[in-house]
């Protein structure tokens, strides 16, 4: 059995990672600013949530919605009038939930040196149905050494994810046990 190969429905056909992968650009402006006269983390976030949402819909084919994001940092500030990138992926897919990795890159405006990174982020989608309820997948196909990786990659921030989230679902019951919570 490979890594891909587990909890797969023959009834979906897999999709190579370049099948969604896309890029949303857009010219920050001084409606975007912050106090500090720098581009505002939430309209980053923003942008990186829809180029996410773009991708999660066209690999898993419908509707989906973000269930977390994490890991965003921000490794520069971007200014007005910089032209930002958002680039994103499936790197890993369960049943119904896909991770996407995203990429922030600007470009200066007054400035002609290539686009650098600026920020990344790391969400997980759940594809739905019409009534809300989690829908199958098709299974991610990595198609480079590098996509492997982050397939890899992803996999451990999941075993984190659900440990972490297991952790505190435990501790809350402690507390309860315990009558320290109610």
């Amino acid at each position: 059995m490979t890594i891909l190969d587990r909890g797969a429905d023959p009834e979906i056909a897999g999709k190579p990672t370049s099948a969604s992968r896309t890029t949303l650009s857009h010219i920050m402006t001084g409606n975007d600013t912050n106090l500090l006269g720098t581009v505002h983390g939430g309209v980053i976030m923003k942008l990186v949530d829809d180029a996410a949402g773009a991708v999660a819909g066209r690999h898993s084919g419908g509707p989906a919605v973000t269930a977390s994001m994490d890991e965003m940092a921000f490794l520069e500030p971007v200014r007005v009038g910089d032209l930002v990138h958002v680039k994103a992926q499936v790197n890993w897919t369960g049943r119904s939930s896909m991770e996407i990795g995203v990429r922030v890159l600007a470009e200066r405006w007054n400035e002609s040196t290539p686009a650098t990174q600026v920020g990344s982020a790391y969400l997980v989608f759940a594809a739905v149905d019409e009534d809300g309820r989690p829908r199958r997948v098709p299974q991610v196909m990595p198609e480079t050494e590098k996509d492997r990786r982050r397939y890899q990659e992803a996999q451990i921030r999941r075993t984190h994810r659900l440990a972490r989230r297991r952790a505190i679902m435990e501790l809350r019951e402690k507390r309860v046990a315990e009558g320290l919570d109610d």
